[in-house]
């Protein structure tokens, strides 16, 4: 009856230890860059330039950078860049234009009266690396 106990323990200890594994790994992935994006004046066209800046010691690949812009609160366009490769502890410059008939149509409103011109624009990059 011994070796029954022991061994339902053995199971039980193995279930708890494989659920733990993935919240873990979930929760332990660093962010291995920093962003920081600028932009000029937005009318019709937008240009939002973007700096990645790998912050590990680990040499990235297959870098893409995903831009929405907002004006107002309210999403207006979003554009896509793929950067390519980025170096260990190295900077990348990027950019993408977002020219759409949302992005006008504020313009066009803040130029009669109708509203505010407040720009936000998120990032968003993912990227791949060898452990």
């Amino acid at each position: 009856m011994f070796k029954r106990l022991a061994a339902t323990a053995l199971v039980a200890a193995a279930a708890t230890t494989l659920m733990a594994v993935p919240a873990e790994a979930t929760t332990t992935s660093a962010q291995l860059i920093r962003t920081k994006s600028s932009w000029g004046k937005c009318e019709d066209t937008c240009r939002i330039k973007v700096r990645i800046t790998n912050i590990s010691r680990k040499n990235l690949f297959n870098v893409k950078l995903n831009v929405t812009l907002k004006v107002n609160g309210r999403k207006v366009g979003s554009c896509y860049s793929n950067v390519g490769r980025i170096a260990a502890r190295k900077v990348r410059n990027t950019g993408c234009t977002v020219r759409t008939a949302r992005l006008s149509e504020a313009w066009n409103d803040y130029v009669d009266g109708y509203g505010n011109f407040r720009t936000y624009a998120k990032t968003s990059v993912a990227y791949r690396y060898y452990r």
